[in-house]
């Protein structure tokens, strides 16, 4: 009779199942209550469960993570989104010009990173310590085995001229390093552009009589040392060295700075000189050669700047003074 009710009125079937699935779900949950052990076993393989619906995610090729890996490390930078873009393409940009690509190019933000930007970030100082010693290992090694007759003074004259500020500012400013400096310095601008325009008198090199912004020359050391890092490899970080340092001067043009040409005229010719230092109070050098004023020299940036200048044009003051010299002795027939 009860049966007949339930055939009569279907939708009594559709709450007696869904109270009978309650009923039994209550029953599951008793029976595990009672028996702990039971429990155990459904946690097991929900767990086992998990695992097998994230283990798709497990079978990425190695290829494919060590791939995911690297690209993380390029895109991992210190900045804001719109920064991250900018300095992206700014890398690009540089691995470009110096024709190496970093695989941290993290080294390649410090490397760019004056100690005037923000005090949270690392600058280029250490980096600029250890590409310092790397550059000077590498030109002295270049030189030992392109010169193996040149006598040990001779060698360090010629390694100074190459690895010298003005020599790295000038490799800095022919490729725009500078432009991916990340600093706060009100004047830099202006003082690079500034060199740029004077060594314009001098194609190779100044001999001192250009003071270049030490920066230019610490940003080249700091990228040598951040490329030795991240290739892990001399021969590397030689290449890229070579590159950024051409021409490199040798032997037939390596020149005496101003002061040591100078000294070596007046030595030869018997003639007295004296430097006059008044840098503290005008900053400017004089020459006298016996007692005679021949040359000043000013430089508002460095002590030995404004003494070259000052030898420079002293040398040719007294080139000049011997020239009329000779002309007057050999007219009047007087051995010289």
């Amino acid at each position: 009779m009860e049966v007949n009710k339930v055939e009569e009125n279907p939708a009594c079937l559709d709450i007696l199942s869904s109270q009978n699935l309650h009923l039994t779900e209550e029953m599951e949950v008793n029976k595990v209550e009672e028996n702990p052990a039971t429990l155990n076993i459904l946690s097991s393989q929900i767990e086992e469960n998990k695992v097998e619906e994230n283990v798709a995610s497990l079978n990425i090729p190695l290829s494919q993570n060590l791939h995911l890996t690297q690209e993380n490390s390029r895109n991992h930078l210190t900045h804001d989104d719109d920064d991250d873009k900018q300095w992206r393409r700014l890398v690009e940009e540089l691995e470009e010009t110096i024709r190496y690509k970093f695989k941290n190019p993290n080294l390649l933000h410090e490397a760019f990173t004056h100690p005037s930007f923000q005090q949270n970030n690392k600058s280029y100082e250490r980096l600029e310590l250890l590409g310092d010693s790397i550059l000077n290992m590498l030109i002295t090694k270049k030189q030992f085995f392109d010169y193996p007759n040149l006598p040990p003074g001779m060698l360090t004259k010629l390694r100074s001229a190459n690895v010298d500020n003005e020599k790295l500012a000038r490799a800095a400013s022919k490729y725009n390093l500078h432009n991916y400096l990340h600093h706060k310095m009100t004047l830099f601008e202006g003082q690079v552009k500034e060199f740029k325009d004077a060594i314009l008198e001098y194609p190779l090199h100044s001999l001192g009589l250009v003071d270049p912004p030490k920066t230019l020359a610490d940003i080249v050391e700091s990228l040598i040392g951040a490329i030795s890092i991240d290739s892990d490899c001399m021969n590397t970080t030689w290449q890229v060295v070579n590159f950024l340092l051409e021409p490199l001067i040798t032997p037939e043009k390596l020149e005496l700075n101003p002061i040591t040409k100078m000294y070596e005229l007046c030595q030869k010719n018997g003639l007295k000189t004296r430097f006059v230092d008044k840098w503290a109070e005008c900053g400017e050098f004089e020459v006298y050669v016996d007692e005679q004023l021949v040359g000043r020299g000013k430089s508002s940036g460095k002590k030995i700047t404004a003494k070259n200048r000052a030898a420079h044009n002293a040398y040719f003051k007294i080139l000049q003074i011997l020239g009329e010299k000779a002309t007057i002795a050999n007219r009047d027939g007087i051995e010289t």
